[in-house]
């Protein structure tokens, strides 16, 4: 099947080459209090497409005191072989950071603060999974906002699956830490079935190990308003990292994602393809793509990719890809982006073959998907987003 056509497609590489587009990220100081971090105003470009007002206060001052049984559960099913535990106090504490991350702005900054426990997955080294870890964050009221911290570690040259899952109703700032191991391959995916209600705000951060491998795929498609920033850098030289999104976002829905690849080591790789559809008034996402290889980043090889698809009038698309380059000594970098509608000329080879145009709409739909489902590499994971695009394309009929 020829593929959607990527109108207003701005594509091109760099090898041996310098373009300077983030400008911040060099600059920016992480710190673990929140009071180092200003109340957003949405001037700020890492704030500029939130809307601020729907947020509950989680990025001022709005208690983050919800409250794990009464406000939202957790639930971990694993294998024996894997450890899983919540921890608190002291335990706790020295659980958070262990990716180097610290955060970057308020929200992830009073997470960190507010998050009385840390849910714990820990892999143990040379293991291999042959089922998911599953992970459920279960929504269970908006009305106490809450706060939660994940840490993913997978031991040297294990290989694992692990799979979060988020229902229910809540208002929600969390950190999520990921750890890979040198010569270990993690394919993860966080799945976002939030009910209509849902605030969430979500800091991932990965550490990619020596010769280690990640997949890190976000699925979004429930929830009023949801922001996933995720951000990747590496402890050794060999380190792969992709990551991948698909979203679907309805009437009044604002699905936010934007990542950071940080090349700091040399002879790494990273690729970015997040691919969203769009379908009813006010229907807004918002994908920001941001590389930075830094002067000893050398041997980078990196390419990011956004594309997405406006189903129906009235729904908007917002799409930044972005690369500053500290070095001329690289493999290659690059980026594209496209926004636009159903492509005529497929809709036409359809409809000469016979077939009715409501199927026509739906195989281009699959089509576009198609690419991001391919590389998840979790085979529930693509069942169940199957599942839901099929569910979304008939809020529309198509």
């Amino acid at each position: 099947m020829k593929p959607v056509a990527d109108h207003g497609l701005v594509e091109h590489s760099h090898v041996g080459g310098r373009d300077v587009g983030i400008g911040s990220h060099t600059g920016r100081v992480g710190s673990i209090d929140p009071a180092d971090h200003p109340v957003p105003t949405g001037k700020e470009e890492e704030w500029r497409f939130t809307p601020l007002r729907r947020l509950r206060g989680i990025h001022d001052e709005t208690p983050l005191t919800g409250v794990a049984g009464t406000d939202f559960e957790i639930e971990i099913d694993a294998p024996e072989v894997v450890g899983t535990v919540s921890l608190g106090g002291a335990a706790a504490e020295s659980m958070k950071g262990l990716t180097g991350y610290q955060p970057v702005d308020r929200v992830s900054a009073r997470a960190w603060a507010c998050s009385s426990e840390v849910f714990l997955v820990d892999v143990p080294a040379n293991t291999e999974l042959t089922e998911p870890v599953r992970v459920t964050v279960r929504g269970l009221s908006v009305e106490n906002a809450i706060a939660t911290h994940l840490v993913i570690r997978v031991g040297h040259h294990a290989r694992a699956q692990v799979v979060v899952d988020y229902v229910g109703s809540a208002t929600l700032a969390e950190n999520v830490e990921i750890i890979v191991g040198d010569g270990a391959t993690l394919l993860y995916a966080s799945q976002h079935d939030w009910a209509a209600d849902t605030v969430h705000l979500s800091h991932h951060r990965i550490l990619v190990g020596r010769d280690a491998t990640v997949k890190h795929a976000a699925l979004t498609f429930g929830g009023d308003l949801v922001r996933i920033v995720a951000s990747a850098t590496y402890a050794g030289t060999g380190g792969d990292a992709e990551l991948l999104g698909l979203y679907f976002a309805d009437a009044g829905q604002h699905l936010e994602h934007r990542l950071l690849m940080d090349h700091e080591v040399a002879n790494c790789k990273s690729r970015a393809l997040y691919k969203g559809a769009l379908q009813g008034k006010g229907a807004h996402t918002v994908w920001v793509g941001d590389v930075l290889i830094r002067a000893t980043g050398f041997g980078t090889d990196t390419y990011e990719t956004n594309r997405n698809l406006l189903l129906t009038e009235g729904s908007r698309a917002d799409s930044v890809p972005n690369l500053e380059i500290e070095t001329g000594e690289i493999a290659g970098a690059g980026h594209a982006s496209a926004t636009g509608r159903f492509d005529d000329e497929q809709l036409f080879y359809f409809l000469s073959r016979g077939i009715p145009e409501s199927v026509a709409r739906r195989l281009v739909v699959r089509g576009f998907f198609g690419e991001v489902l391919s590389k998840i590499g979790i085979e529930s994971v693509v069942e169940h987003a199957n599942d839901v695009v099929e569910r979304e394309l008939a809020i529309t009929g198509i």
